[in-house]
């Protein structure tokens, strides 16, 4: 058994281990199995050129590991969280003023433009109780599903 061990895996094996467990993450949405992946596919690679024994390697991929995860976690995930527009869209949209570009009296319905995109998109549909006119300014006051809904700014 100790020649096992101190022979260690062969190079194709971690490889295989970390394709596994990369893949692994299709299943659980925590970005965790990934850097495990990746570390045993580096143990792979660093195994390729330097014989390791199977304690050595088991350290290499423990010390990889840690040192992806931390790296995940201090510089990457925050920097994602930042990005994300989940709950943000009420608030960086109530008050910002549009010029409507169409509008159908008939509907109440119309498409209004931002001078800078809110939320990636410049124009938008919209819902008015008002009459209005292409030109006109308008603030957003809420939403109705995808559709801001909107009154004249006077």
């Amino acid at each position: 058994m100790n020649e096992w061990l101190d022979s260690g895996l062969p190079v194709w094996l971690w490889v295989v281990i970390g394709f596994a467990l990369a893949a692994l993450e299709i299943l659980l949405p925590s970005f965790f199995m990934l850097w495990l992946g990746v570390s045993a596919i580096i143990v792979g690679l660093v195994s390729w050129f330097v014989p390791l024994s199977f304690a050595a390697q088991l350290l290499v991929w423990a010390i990889f590991s840690l040192v992806c995860l931390l790296a995940w976690f201090k510089w990457v995930a925050p920097r994602m969280k930042d990005k994300s527009r989940s709950g943000m869209a009420m608030e960086r949209t109530l008050g910002q003023v549009g010029i409507v570009l169409e509008y159908n009296p008939a509907s109440g319905r119309g498409r209004l433009r931002f001078s800078a995109p809110i939320l990636g998109e410049d124009e938008w549909r919209f819902i008015s109780q008002e009459p209005l006119s292409p030109g006109d300014r308008v603030s957003v006051t809420d939403f109705s599903g995808n559709d801001l809904i909107v009154k004249a700014n006077h």
